[in-house]
């Protein structure tokens, strides 16, 4: 009951005329980034971050909710229509929803796709009602010693399954590490690395990082590396709305995508590529019509579409309740908690239940008005295409330029955001991940600080960690999470030289 009643007080906040707005901005523009191909959630939140630092925080997280949801919802429109993927997480969509779209079914295929992110993100809205306060409970139990291996869980998490490579991720979360390194120690008073320059004494703000690697990196690579060509629309023809048949064979695969998407989406491994592709599989393998299958089933866009929402939700909860980011949006909100100087957790529930509530309370509304945006208007936001790229570009730069200098009203700030674009522009060159940089320089040095409160407390006892079954369960499961995939991927490697040899 103390859920629900706290839910209620959320539709409260949410259902404010201003809070409202905001959601409404959040969706329309989460939907219209989702479309554009290259600019996912990351990169809009982490330009808006400085644009939103004097704004109310719920006000702020309701549209940034927004814009995380409407961009699962918008990938799914170019994928259909032109088979280009908006979102990694469309690119299972774009496999049978444009071979629907070249049959002349498009418009059923983005019907299934709304009507199933629809029913998905409100289940698994629903679900994170309950589950977040549940993970709050558990973080209760948490001490410095606990907290400390949560971050490192955090830490190894990100760095071993964001990126390609082992060495690679590690590499960005060193990069991440060391920058969360500059300024003055808070316990000792000394400065570090801070070459001498006084705007570094209070360290590199992490708004400017996350925009310098999501936004102005991301922006320069994807100008310098993809050609602007028009591609082909596929117009809608036909019956704009599904049939009997078509709902039949949809209710099934959202039900199961929205049962696959939330638990993966709250795991450390989560994400949405994950749960996308194990839809698609699973509705292949269930499927009474398996042939259709790449030639334009309705269950391969209905099934992962909701798998995709429902992970949305699912990155929420372990974020809001621990702290803890499964992948690069969520690094990027938990930046934008920071900016407001606020700390996801069991705290954050108790002594900010208006945003948390009002936030949760905020992807119901926010579900229905995608429903709204989505099914009437999909060929109104493929025109966005149209949009020259240079300008695009151009727009984003500018911005993310004006945002970090009235930060602080520093230039050393624009020059520090310069020069970590063009550090995210050779990352994703060489094939770098970014989010474990960010992870890394917001949990860095709260992780040094639980490691310190953790010592004092023993008095130096190195023991602590792995004495306290918590703790000692996070830091075994995190070094799991680094060995397992190098011992497998060392045996699957051993057993392919030995096959020629049999």
């Amino acid at each position: 009951m103390n859920t629900l009643a706290a839910l209620g007080d959320g539709f409260l906040v949410a259902l404010t005329p201003i809070n409202l707005f905001w959601s409404a901005v959040g969706v329309t523009l989460g939907t219209a980034i989702g479309v554009l191909p290259g600019i996912g959630p990351a990169l809009t939140v982490a330009l808006l971050l400085p644009v939103t630092y004097n704004l109310d925080p719920t006000s702020a997280f309701i549209m940034f909710a927004g814009i995380y949801y409407g961009a699962m919802y918008g990938g799914s429109t170019t994928s259909i229509l032109l088979n280009t993927p908006g979102e990694s997480a469309s690119i299972v969509t774009a496999l049978d929803g444009h071979a629907m779209a070249r049959k002349g079914r498009g418009a059923q295929a983005l019907a299934t796709a709304a009507i199933g992110s629809f029913i998905a993100g409100t289940i698994a809205t629903l679900a994170l009602t309950f589950v977040a306060p549940l993970m709050v409970r558990l973080a209760l139990l948490f001490g410095p010693a606990e907290y400390f291996a949560l971050m490192i869980l955090a830490l190894t998490t990100v760095t071993a399954l964001l990126g390609s490579s082992l060495p690679r991720g590690l590499a960005s979360l060193l990069l991440g590490l060391a920058v969360g390194l500059v300024g003055i120690d808070l316990q000792t008073g000394q400065t570090r690395m801070t070459l001498g320059i006084p705007e570094l004494l209070d360290g590199i703000d992490v708004v400017v990082v996350a925009v310098g690697l999501f936004a102005v990196g991301e922006t320069m690579y994807t100008a310098a590396r993809h050609r602007f060509e028009s591609e082909e629309l596929f117009k809608m023809e036909g019956s704009r709305w599904m049939s009997r048949e078509d709902w039949r064979r949809s209710w099934k695969p959202w039900l199961r995508g929205t049962a696959i998407g939330f638990p993966i989406g709250a795991l450390p491994a989560g994400g949405s590529e994950i749960p996308t592709f194990l839809s698609y599989l699973t509705e292949k393998r269930l499927s009474k019509h398996p042939e259709e299958f790449g030639h334009g089933a309705i269950e391969a866009v209905a099934g992962p579409e909701a798998a995709n929402n429902a992970s949305a939700a699912g990155v929420l909860a372990p974020l809001l309740a621990l702290g803890l980011p499964t992948s690069a949006t969520a690094a990027i909100l938990l930046a934008a908690f920071q900016q407001y100087g606020l700390q996801p957790g069991p705290l954050l529930f108790d002594n900010n239940p208006q945003l948390v509530w009002g936030l949760i309370a905020s992807l119901y509304i926010g579900n229905l008005m995608l429903l709204v945006l989505n099914l009437p208007m999909a060929p109104v936001w493929v025109k966005l295409l149209k949009v020259p790229r240079p300008w695009l570009y151009g727009g984003i730069l500018l911005v993310a330029c004006m945002g970090a200098y009235t930060l602080n009203n520093n230039i050393v700030d624009v020059v520090i955001l310069l020069v970590v674009g063009l550090v995210g522009f050779g990352m994703r060159v060489v094939d770098v991940p970014i989010a474990p940089c960010i992870v890394g320089l917001i949990l860095g040095p709260l992780a040094e600080q639980q490691f310190r409160r953790a010592l004092t407390i023993s008095q130096g006892d190195m023991s602590v960690f792995v004495t306290q079954p918590i703790a000692l369960s996070l830091l075994v499961l995190a070094v799991l999470l680094v060995a397992v995939p190098v011992l497998l991927r060392r045996r699957s490697h051993t057993a392919q030289e030995a096959r020629p040899h049999a």
